[in-house]
């Protein structure tokens, strides 16, 4: 599958298939424990069937792709590090050497990471290039980029989700690493959610009060000198955003269209995840929250999504890291789910829904 426009994007998504969540609920109850008692776990497993269309559900195969860009930003003093952490970073991913990467080989999860708009670098052997444009411009000073940029980043994304779903993955994991972009995250979540900075610029990877200053002051500028559009999600991506959060948006619709689940990360997973859903509300039922970020906005997303976390754990390092940690509950959920036993099966008699008696 290739995706070639926005619009052909936003109508190859499906409805779900009502019928295998139905079926999936049902086996939860089936099996011999009080009913719902797994909480999110069902939810989710009952979720991807929805999804997929099928409720054998399989997630062996998995893959987390995350996406790379740097930010103009940062020329505001609003990072502890400068720009060329990006590289670094980006090298330690393809090296398979970063902490997601650590982590993703207990997942048994393989990591794909992409330039989707990073400043010149050197070479980087397994960096795949789908580099828009060299970093965004300073959204204190004009929009990050165009729209036609955004789009195409938004594009990226989607066959970046597409070309996994053709490799076989059963689930899609989301992350990003950029410096700068909880910044450009908080921008679009207040333009989105109609928040004030104060209430969703937090201190990213350690800031002091001097720079969580000035990055409330940058967001604000921002959005008073761009007058992002609430009501178009590209509008907002183009003028405050970056080309990890469009291409991360671009994922979930992707994965949407092609039936694949996929995992949101932290803070800026989720707001590209806010964006995709407000351009095709359809694309939610694809989308799983993984944990709930330690930064001031991650529960605001979720709850606009109507998602539930399944970690609560104050995480915020990013990298697709929260979304690989929620992979192994995911696994202990499918043991049940596929060999736990029936009430028939132990000679117990089921769990019925109980209701008060006036």
């Amino acid at each position: 599958m290739k995706f070639t426009s926005i619009a052909s994007l936003l109508k190859a998504i499906p409805a779900p298939d009502e019928t295998a969540r139905a079926a999936a609920l049902a086996h939860w109850d089936a099996l011999a424990k009080p009913l719902g008692s797994l909480g999110a776990l069902e939810e989710d497993i009952a979720r991807i069937a929805a999804v997929t269309g099928d409720p054998d559900v399989c997630l062996q195969r998995r893959t987390l792709l995350v996406l790379c860009a740097d930010n103009g930003v940062v020329a505001r003093g609003v990072t502890q590090t400068d720009s060329s952490v990006t590289a670094v970073v980006a090298k330690a991913l393809a090296e398979g050497n970063s902490t997601v990467c650590h982590m993703a080989r207990q997942a048994n999860c393989r990591v794909v990471p992409v330039d989707m708009g990073m400043l010149p670098h050197g070479p980087i052997p397994g960096l795949v290039d789908y580099c828009v444009r060299p970093g965004t411009d300073d959204i204190t000073k004009g929009p990050a980029m165009t729209r036609a940029q955004c789009e195409q980043a938004v594009l990226a994304g989607a066959n970046l989700a597409a070309r996994a779903a053709e490799q076989g993955a059963d689930i899609l994991a989301t992350g990003e690493m950029g410096i700068g972009n909880t910044t450009t995250s908080a921008a679009v979540a207040c333009a989105l959610l109609g928040l004030a900075p104060e209430e969703a610029v937090g201190r990213g990877a350690g800031l002091s009060d001097a720079g969580l200053a000035r990055k409330r002051a940058a967001v604000e500028e921002a959005l008073a000198l761009n007058q992002p559009d609430p009501a178009d999600p590209l509008d907002v991506l183009a003028k405050v955003g970056g080309l990890d959060i469009a291409g991360l948006c671009g994922v979930f619709l992707g994965a949407a269209a092609c039936r694949v689940p996929v995992l949101i990360d932290g803070v800026i997973s989720a707001v590209a995840a806010l964006c995709a859903a407000r351009l095709c509300p359809g694309a939610r039922q694809a989308m799983l929250a993984s944990h709930v970020s330690a930064e001031p906005c991650g529960r605001r997303l979720l709850e606009a999504l109507e998602l539930h976390p399944l970690i609560c754990a104050g995480m915020r390092l990013g990298e697709g890291s929260g979304a690989v940690a929620a992979l192994p509950l995911l696994d202990l959920a499918l043991s049940v789910y596929h060999g736990g036993r029936t009430f028939g099966a132990l000679g117990m008699e089921a769990y019925t829904p109980q209701e008060d008696k006036p």
